[in-house]
């Protein structure tokens, strides 16, 4: 399962969610949903999030396994 850092990275860096699905063009609720991983973003989606951060999507998601 992939996974992501969103929720540390976000307080780290001091931004809000509502500001980040502005940015990438999500409604906040799916963002959420992204942030507690009840949703895997595209690639496409997860790239945008990584560019807006100005971080490596390495450093973001990661592959969590069972």
């Amino acid at each position: 399962m992939i996974k992501n850092r969103l929720k540390e990275i976000l307080k780290e860096k001091g931004i809000k969610q509502v500001w980040l699905a502005e940015q990438i063009g999500l409604h906040r609720g799916t963002l959420n949903n992204i942030i507690s991983n009840k949703y895997n973003t595209t690639a496409e989606m997860g790239l945008k999030i990584a560019y807006v951060l100005n971080m490596k999507f390495e450093d973001i998601f990661y592959i969590e396994e069972d």
